[in-house]
């Protein structure tokens, strides 16, 4: 299939290009913001797994940009935007870029230097891990990824704030909810509308964050356990299956965006110009290191008869 078809197959792909965002999960932070406002009032906020940019150009439109455009903003009074990730990624205005670690405390200590010492009023992560298709290992892989997430999120994330994250749902959906809801006093799990509805995955809206009494954060994954057991000091299985019956958890869902907007399961017809063809965009930007880059250095080599490939670049 060309290039077409996907356009015609995926509403939001294609809405992405012509609009210039960089992957089609822009529009999910969008719909996430119209249901929970989450911007209002951040001067400081944090992209965790930030590659390749797509929620960072949400919060430089959304947050630099206005303020930069208004005459009544000081220079000292711009937000502060800082992404994160192991890959690199092409430059966005008024947002810096880490690459590093999330579960590396040093990370954290480099967002707050760059934060001139204040903690962030939110903190987003869209990151996700390779899918295997195996719902059950996938939706664990990715709830460990939303811990280490919440990792550096306890160390630079102030009181009242808010943290947005990515799961897979599925049977341990409600431990994770559960251990979220230690330091968050309201986790509402939601579905935008771009999101299609045959994928497992949601977002983690987490609000006002409140860390327990004398919480240390080295204490986080030993806290994390507990929640996993109904004593809450032994059997530290993580296991969700205490949570059914008389102690079901009901997680509040909420689909957000607009429901009467575009359906990201349907196809849509193309915009035909007036000569009766279809331009078909190119994406807004390439990765510029991505983890296959070696793969397709290969392929290429091979097609073209070269048998030293150890002078293929590894680098970016």
């Amino acid at each position: 299939m060309g290039k077409a078809s996907r356009d015609k197959r995926d509403i939001y792909y294609r809405k992405a290009k012509e609009e210039g965002w960089r992957a089609r999960s822009a529009f999910k932070l969008l719909q996430i913001d119209e249901e929970f406002n989450i911007f209002e009032g951040v001067k400081h906020v944090v992209d965790l797994c930030a590659a390749p940019g797509s929620w960072s150009q949400v919060l430089s439109r959304k947050l630099y940009l206005p303020a930069k455009l208004s005459p009544d903003t000081k220079d000292g009074d711009l937000p502060l935007i800082v992404a994160i990730d192991l890959q690199p990624m092409a430059p966005i205005e008024g947002v810096i870029q880490v690459q590093g670690d999330i579960t590396n405390a040093k990370t954290a200590e480099v967002v707050i230097r760059h934060f001139d010492g204040c903690k962030a009023e939110l903190v987003v992560c869209d990151g996700a891990p390779d899918v295997t298709g195996l719902h059950d290992m996938d939706e664990f892989v990715q709830s460990q990824l939303i811990l280490a997430g919440l990792t550096i999120v306890t160390h630079i994330l102030k009181k009242g704030g808010k943290f947005i994250a990515k799961i897979f749902r599925g049977k341990d959906t409600s431990l994770l909810y559960c251990q979220l809801k230690l330091f968050f006093t309201e986790v509402t799990f939601a579905k935008p509308k771009s999101s299609r509805n045959s994928s497992i995955e949601a977002f983690a809206v987490c609000e006002n964050y409140s860390p327990p009494e004398g919480f240390n954060e080295k204490d986080l994954h030993r806290l994390l356990e507990k929640v996993g057991s109904p004593s809450g000091t032994e059997d530290l299985d993580c296991s969700s299956g205490w949570l059914e019956g008389a102690n079901k958890v009901y997680i509040p869902f909420l689909a957000c965006g607009d429901l009467s907007g575009y359906d990201s399961d349907r196809s849509y017809p193309l915009p035909k110009a007036a000569d009766g063809t279809y331009q078909c965009l190119d994406p807004v930007q390439p990765p510029i290191a991505p983890p296959y880059k070696r793969a397709l250095e290969m392929r290429k080599a091979s097609s073209q008869g070269i048998h030293n490939l150890d002078k293929l670049s590894l680098g970016p």
